[in-house]
């Protein structure tokens, strides 16, 4: 089935019969969601690992195998997207699920750090086709009276994946570290042979060009930020290095805004960002995952330096996150329905904030497992169910043809932002492995503080205030 679209039209209209394969479309498009995101934070409870693997290499080298997959993503989400668009959905999503599993043999058996490094670039780039490719899928099937489940569906996939990832990631180290990455394998495969006969073949022209532009110059600034904060520790805050990097990430993010405003159609479009809800949800998913991801990293590294944990004691340590995702992610819809999206977005910042809170006090007069790991992870996996489907449920208050721009926007800023906060915390805690308690006490006064901003920005959400 083939569907040409004018970009200003909906699809498919209220009256439309509902598609009868929309719940198949949906469960091949999650679980290449699920993996692109699980991909992402099981890597974190890996870097140990990877470390000793890699000949005791930094935590500044390591973190680049998390910190390029995040930035490429980022980068390359709308691009992607939008050439799915133009090229056919059903394509764009086999070329990118295939890739994946190719992407994932080849970290798999990556011989050297470089060589993984590569490869999750590589890995990367097939995500970024993913996950708007399969959004782009799945809404055009679904009446629009059901797009408000599916895009609480659709959030709560990558909520799981988010909060999954290191405890996955951890029972996966007990056979090595290459099984995280050769566990996508069979996933992938399943995906592409049912997506052969499932999806539908969804095309919207509407003449758009790709900002391959734009999209290089987030690329590249955010990749210079990152290097600021990441190799700070080795090279100095105030060697030629540094002070180039940090030059760099200004002159990029300066051309960046300049092109933004002259494209035709950039990378980051201003006519979503002029919707004051979803700019202000934008701000608050940027300032929470500057948060999330750092704290999955720091947990891990405080339970294995400081208490001596194994990698998988530690990993199961943080269990306590996705576990009390998990239980309250079902409830989190009627919560948000009662309460309202201002108020549940609010209370997710102060969770994360209060979690992180507690462990910066409570490692001061105590070293037990369940008094100091356990309220923090509490409170760190209700944030998630929380804070997520407010914010992230604010591309459906754009108008219909901008609902996957918006939610590549809210992507790129969760993909961005995550890259930023794990840099941040390296720079933090320094490269070595003599870390110390004052060390990560200010890794988690950082994330107490972006945790702050995003409850800030929970204040400001006002989903019910639509202004352009």
């Amino acid at each position: 089935m083939t569907t040409t679209a004018d970009p200003n039209t909906p699809l498919p209209q209220a009256d439309t019969p509902p598609d009868p394969r929309r719940w198949r479309v949906l469960a091949i498009a999650a679980v290449a969601q699920y993996l692109a995101i699980l991909d992402l934070f099981a890597v974190i409870v890996a870097f140990p690992a990877l470390q000793q693997s890699f000949g005791n290499a930094s935590t500044s080298a390591v973190s680049w195998t998390l910190n390029a997959y995040t930035i490429v993503m980022a980068a390359l989400l709308v691009p992607a997207g939008r050439f799915a668009d133009d090229t056919g959905r059903k394509r764009g999503f086999l070329l990118g699920i295939a890739l994946f599993g190719l992407a994932s043999i080849a970290c798999g058996l990556a011989p050297n750090l470089g060589i993984l490094i590569g490869a999750r670039v590589l890995q990367a780039a097939a995500a970024a086709l993913l996950i708007p490719t399969g959004l782009g899928l799945v809404l055009p099937v679904f009446p629009k009276r059901e797009h408000t489940t599916v895009m609480g569906i659709w959030t709560a996939i990558a909520a799981a994946g988010g909060a999954s990832g290191p405890v996955l990631g951890g029972l996966l180290l007990q056979a090595g570290w290459r099984w995280i990455f050769l566990l996508n394998v069979p996933f992938t495969v399943v995906a592409f042979v049912f997506g052969l006969s499932v999806l539908p073949d969804i095309r919207q022209r509407g003449g758009r060009r790709l900002d391959l532009l734009g999209a290089g110059l987030i690329l590249g600034a955010t990749a210079a930020f990152t290097t600021v904060f990441v190799q700070a520790p080795d090279w100095g805050y105030t060697a030629p290095g540094t002070l180039g990097c940090l030059a760099a990430a200004i002159v990029l993010t300066a051309l960046f805004v300049r092109h933004v405003r002259h494209h035709p159609d950039p990378v980051v479009s201003p006519i979503v960002l002029r919707h004051r809800p979803f700019r202000i949800a934008t701000l608050g998913v940027f300032c929470y995952y500057l948060a999330f991801a750092a704290m999955i990293l720091e947990a891990t590294l405080f339970m294995t330096e400081q208490w001596h944990y194994s990698t998988l004691r530690a990993a199961l340590g943080v269990a306590a996150m996705p576990i009390s995702c998990l239980l309250m992610s079902p409830f989190s819809g009627r919560f948000v329905a009662r309460v309202g999206a201002r108020t549940s977005a609010v209370l997710g910042g102060a969770a994360i904030a209060l979690g992180c809170a507690w462990w910066m006090l409570a490692t001061e007069f105590s070293d037990s497992y369940a008094l100091v790991m356990i309220p923090g992870s509490i409170l760190a996996g209700a944030s998630t169910a929380l804070l997520q489907p407010p914010l992230f449920g604010a591309s459906t208050l754009l108008p219909a043809d901008q609902i996957s721009l918006g939610s590549g926007t809210l992507m790129m800023a969760r993909q961005t932002s995550s890259a930023l906060g794990v840099a941040i915390l390296t720079a933090i805690l320094g490269s070595t492995a003599h870390r110390s308690m004052t060390d990560f006490r200010a890794g988690w006064l950082y994330m107490v503080v972006a945790g702050l901003a995003a409850m800030a920005a929970g204040f400001a959400y006002r989903p019910d205030r639509v202004e352009h």
